[in-house]
């Protein structure tokens, strides 16, 4: 029997910037995340410019999440169960950067699990 042992890294909001530091994976990143929100009839756009993707992301996930928890939150829980996000990654990332405010937090979270989603799928086609 063959046993397959993975080391998938370990993203956090220290590391997160060094994994966005290629140009394919910030567009995959984006491309997941426009994939999973144009779902639900929302539009992320993106510049182009991948110095700058995360806070361009990170403030349009921002406002849609805002606009959505006053108007829509139920969609906002199922986009949030799309993508694959805890109430446990939520509360984590509020502990480790008390800056953000919950709607803050929960895009990050956004942006980390569709960052991972990605360096998955690179992972195993790499197999």
């Amino acid at each position: 029997m063959l046993l397959l042992i993975m080391k998938l890294p370990e993203i956090h909001k220290s590391n997160i910037e060094s994994f966005l530091d290629k140009e394919e994976i910030i567009h995959e990143t984006i491309q997941q995340i426009m994939k999973d929100f144009g779902m639900f009839g929302l539009e992320i756009t993106f510049s182009g410019d991948v110095h700058q993707a995360y806070h361009e992301i990170h403030q349009q996930l921002t406002q849609q999440i805002d606009y959505l928890i006053v108007r829509d939150e139920g969609k906002l829980f199922s986009i949030l169960y799309q993508v694959d996000i805890s109430n446990k990654a939520i509360e984590r990332t509020i502990q480790e950067i008390p800056e953000f405010t919950v709607v803050e937090a929960i895009s990050h979270q956004v942006i980390e699990r569709e960052l991972k989603k990605v360096l998955t799928r690179r992972y195993f086609k790499s197999l």
